[in-house]
């Protein structure tokens, strides 16, 4: 026939297989896509080995890397093959023929679906729960390696008599495995019921039966294992009644047994184990009976006996013996619960001491001054307000910035004495970058650059109120030793950096011009190979890491560069101090980290959250102090490593601290080599070394309950104290404040770490604790406690303020210095124990209108009943003691520090020769401006009155302000300061208009 379809006519195509060269490309093709998948997918482990590498810490890779491999395939194994080993023996023991019934016709389509795909069926559902359960086992890979390489504490629990280890490694794991069982039983159980029921071997609705005899079997033995499980449980429910948390005395956290779980909870434990044990015999027993009447008896009973002994006895027991005399019940059980709370947190060793708060009547008040000059080195700089200062007068660039809050240190004076000092870094502010771009962020702009250093217990005399600096300037110069002022890792480096390639970097920035460095560490990972590259590119989600010509020879990649993230890391078995701070130490700055081991099975001891406890005024938003914690509710804690970082190549290091803990034993098997002996920590670095604050937290926080070791006063809460608020920061607890200072039983100053705690509800002082803070001190980690009498009101800091903030003459004084918007902030208000008495000392600082620029203008004094507010602390402490008469100025002179070490000696500057008109002229205007006031008072209408106190006032302030310019100019012009030309007339012009702004 003729052809119709409209088209050339000719040969027919026949369509076949491809060409052998078509298919070797689709089959390349599709491997790379393979390739490309799993490079994608393994991208992050190829960098973070990369980088475990570069730190020399790749064993602490390796090793948790195949701890989590080797859980996820063996608990994923054995899930999956209980799992597909009962579906398996289901559908081997389905009856050769169904029950002819709609239920069973019903299923016949469910049937012959299935057939085809049965082993499919199969190895689909057991990799899917052997894949979750390894996912889910992989995540204990810390209760493994706790588990298989605990040490003994030595250490025994009061009621089971085992090693504390047993709570602490060896029940988490137990525990663990027997979740594990549970659920393999529970889905077991569950696949094979289906199974049984898809097949007939159990019936719902059909005549006869409801299960074969190998059904019944089948799942009998699953409930057998079910019911044994579940008496492994109420055996482990005994032991875990030791570390058990409840509701005792107004606290959550109370950990231990009472009277109740002794002789209620315990006994019915045991109880129900027995009966669960007979429960799953007669569940096996089903194999030979293949009836279910005995098993459900035993199991009812079971389920009635877990409500009757297990709910309803303790009930009663803890109504009608424990409530009508819980004191002399629970008086035993409070006693070991005190007993291992101290233990557990360091306590045990505290000493507690009578300290009356009070000096006697007859004490001879020019003994107390001096002994105001030695006992304490008093700190007017506060390290959470001056920070401020830093920027302004040390910032030099946007792209440099300090820390919120600043560190306290010691380092020593010229003479070799020790001095309390406050240091801060001039660290890399990405935010202050000029212009954003991916060379600028990354590898123009890439580390800070020296250290600022200022005593804490002085300021300025060439630039009054400012902080005396030790160390300033850009590079920076001054007392401290030679060191690499390069600042490449720090608390608020959190980009990456690449460096050491073609592209240079900006080093600092001078009168001569920006000058330019290029890096000269090993640290980081190496960018030479394209593979590296890609992979970083793809981590990062930054494409031109992959070709950017800015990466050449020598390049390198920098992240994970705050000091915190880096020790985590190498160590994710540690708990991180929220306070990281730098030292300069044998030509380098180095971060000093304290690090924890923790626990929640200690037995008895009282749980606390880390979350909670540290935080205070110091936790500020930006989160720079905050507790790294892998476990925040614990009950036991050891500072037993010591960890520093290197400003300049970001090397860790981890030092033994705690040479006796357990936990850090148990880690150091697990992870050997990567933490080194106490030893080998220098002379220079143990100078630096310092009991930290977070530590000390968690320990006052216990200490408000468990400074009482007699059960009876523990249960009648009369000795309860409570961190007061900060009276300085509303909203947020009163910070620990490093101090050097004596105790009454100490007979030199001593670093040392301090808080004061009042009693439950009421504002005096119930208790005042100092640690002993020295690394190398003998007694370092005493804690001292002085336990003001209870029917005495000693004010506590609420107080202390309220009487600062209610005293005319320091009011009046104070609103002449706030005149022109001009701000006041208090400072850390400091306790010292003196002569019997408290003596508080606070700096009071003067914020200028539209600046931040807070600066030292007035201290503020407390002891006894008398108060005074005087332009320095030596002049104040003259005041209080009687030494000398109150001063009638706000400012009666350039010495606001008080003098040498002391912290009180006398003035050693010599005040301008402007200071008595800038008095005289003050103390008019304060009379002006009470004048004024009073003529309000007396006749509100009275304007002629006020108008001309307003203008003496005004002529008075005008006086005071040209006279300490006068002042101030002259005594410029005699000072010596250690900024260039350009910066110290900036400054002078900026201080000069805060003067007369705070006047």
């Amino acid at each position: 026939m003729p052809d119709r379809g409209g088209g050339p006519t000719g040969p027919r195509i026949r369509v076949g297989r491809p060409s052998r060269r078509v298919r070797t490309l689709l089959m390349t093709l599709g491997v790379l896509a393979v390739l490309a998948m799993l490079f994608v997918m393994f991208a992050g482990y190829w960098t973070d080995w990369l980088w475990y590498r570069s730190v020399h810490y790749s064993s602490v890779f390796t090793t948790t890397l195949w701890t989590k491999i080797g859980l996820f395939f063996v608990f994923g194994f054995l899930m999956a093959l209980a799992v597909g080993i009962n579906i398996w023996l289901a559908h081997r023991l389905r009856p050769p023929l169904s029950a002819m019934s709609l239920e069973q016709q019903s299923l016949d389509r469910y049937r012959m679906g299935i057939a085809p795909y049965k082993k499919w069926v199969l190895l689909a559902v057991t990799v899917l729960v052997g894949l979750i359960a390894g996912a889910s086992a992989s995540g204990q890979w810390r209760t493994w390696l706790l588990w298989v390489n605990g040490v003994p504490f030595h250490q025994y629990d009061p009621q089971f008599h085992k090693d504390v280890s047993f709570y602490a490694f060896d029940l988490p794991w137990y525990r663990f495995l027997l979740s594990f069982g549970f659920a393999a039983t529970v889905l077991s159980l569950v696949a094979a019921a289906l199974v049984h029921y898809l097949y007939g071997g159990l019936r719902v609705t059909s005549p006869g039966a409801r299960a074969t005899g190998a059904a019944t079997g089948h799942l009998s033995v699953l409930l057998g294992i079910f019911v044994s499980l579940k008496a492994v449980a109420y055996w482990l429910d005994r032991y875990g009644l030791a570390v058990k948390s409840s509701d005792f005395k107004a606290t959550s956290n109370w950990t231990g047994l009472r009277y109740v779980d002794a002789h209620a909870y315990l006994p019915a434990k045991t109880i129900l184990f027995c009966i669960a044990a007979i429960c799953a015999v007669l569940f096996f027993a089903t194999l030979w009976r293949r009836t279910w009447q005995l098993p459900v008896i035993g199991f009812g009973l079971m389920v009635l006996s877990a409500i009757l002994i297990g709910g309803l006895y303790p009930a009663i027991v803890q109504k009608f013996q424990v409530q009508p005399n819980e004191q002399a019940k629970e008086a035993p059980y409070i006693e070991k619960n005190i007993e291992a709370t101290r233990k557990a947190y360091g306590l045990d060793d505290s000493e507690v001491s009578a300290y009356e708060g009070e000096a006697a009547k007859n004490a001879d008040r020019k003994q107390l001054r001096a002994e105001a000059d030695n006992t304490a080195s008093l700190r007017l700089l506060d390290p959470n307000v001056v920070s401020p200062t830093f920027q302004q007068l040390q910032k030099v660039k946007d792209y440099y910035s300090f820390p919120h809050t600043l560190d306290v240190d010691r380092y020593k004076t010229p003479d070799g004495k020790e001095q309390d000092t406050v240091i801060g870094l001039r660290e890399l502010n990405a935010d202050g970058i000029p212009e954003h771009n991916w060379i600028n962020d990354h590898f123009k702009y890439t580390h800070g650059y020296g250290a600022v250093a200022a005593k804490g217990t002085t300021t300025s005399t060439t630039r009054r109120g400012a902080p005396d600096f030790i160390e300033d300037d850009l590079p920076a110069r001054g007392q401290l030793p030679e060191y690499e002022q390069r600042i490449y890792y720090g608390e608020k480096t959190t980009q990456y950096s690449i460096v050491g390639g073609p592209q240079k970097e900006l080093d600092y920035s001078s009168r001569d011009g920006e000058k330019t460095y290029r890096y000269q560490g090993d640290s980081g990972v190496k960018l030479s190979n394209p593979i590296t590259r890609a992979a970083y590119a793809l981590t990062f989600s930054e494409p031109q890491i992959l070709y950017s010509g800015a990466i050449g020879d020598g390049s390198r990649i920098l992240y994970n560069r705050t000091p915190k993230e880096r020790v985590e890391a190498v160590a994710p078995w540690l708990t991180i101090d929220g306070d990281a701070y730098p030292a300069v130490v044998d030509g380098r700055i180095k971060w000093i980290v304290d690090a924890y081991t923790t626990t929640d099975g200690y037995p008895y001891a009282s749980r606390t959250t880390l979350g909670d406890t540290t935080a205070d005024s110091l936790n500020d938003q930006d989160g720079e102090r905050s507790v790294v914690a892998q476990q925040n509710k614990v009950n036991y804690i050891r500072n037993s490593v010591k960890a520093t970082v290197d400003a300049y190549d970001g090397k860790v290091t981890l030092y033994e601290w705690d040479t006796k803990d357990p936990v850090l034993k148990t880690w150091k098997k697990a992870f050997p080599g990567t933490v080194k002996p106490k030893s080998a920590i220098s002379d220079s670095l143990m100078e630096h070394l310092r009991y930290p604050q977070d530590l000390f937290k968690v320990q006052r926080e216990l200490l408000t309950r468990y400074h009482v070791t007699n059960p009876v006063t523990f249960y009648s809460g009369s000795e309860v104290w409570q961190v007061p608020d900060d009276p300085t920061n509303k909203g947020n607890s009163v910070p620990p404040y490093y101090l050097s200072m004596k105790m009454p039983d100490q007979k030199k100053q001593t670093f040392s770490l301090t808080t004061t705690l009042t009693p439950k509800g009421r504002d005096n002082l119930g208790a005042f604790v100092a640690v002993d803070a020295d690394s190398e001190s003998d007694s370092y980690g005493k804690i001292r406690i002085l336990k003001l009498p209870s029917d005495t009101g000693v004010p506590g800091p609420q107080l202390v303020q309220a009487n600062f903030n209610s005293d005319d003459k320091i009011a009046n004084t104070l609103n002449i210095l706030k005149r022109g918007d001009s701000e006041i902030e208090y400072g850390n208000l400091l306790t010292v124990p003196l002569g019997g008495g408290l003596l508080y000392v606070e700096p009071v600082y003067l914020r200028g209108a539209s600046t931040d620029l807070p600066l030292l203008r007035q201290v503020l004094v407390s002891y006894g009943n008398k108060t005074a507010l005087e332009s320095s602390l030596s002049k104040a402490l003259d005041v209080v003691f009687g030494q000398s008469e109150p001063s009638d100025s706000t400012d009666d002179g350039q010495d606001n520090g008080g003098g040498g070490g002391g912290g009180g000696g006398d003035d050693t500057t010599k005040p301008p020769t402007g200071d008595a008109t800038v008095a005289e002229a003050l103390k008019d205007a304060a009379k002006a401006y009470q004048d004024a006031q009073d003529a309000l008072k007396k006749d509100p209408q009275d304007w002629t009155a006020y108008g001309k106190a307003q203008k003496a006032l005004k002529d008075a302030l005008d006086r005071a302000a040209k006279a300490e310019a006068e002042a101030a100019k002259k005594g410029q012009s005699q000072g010596t300061g250690q900024q260039d030309q350009k910066q110290s007339q900036s400054a002078d012009k900026a201080d000069d208009k805060a003067r007369r702004e705070d006047t």
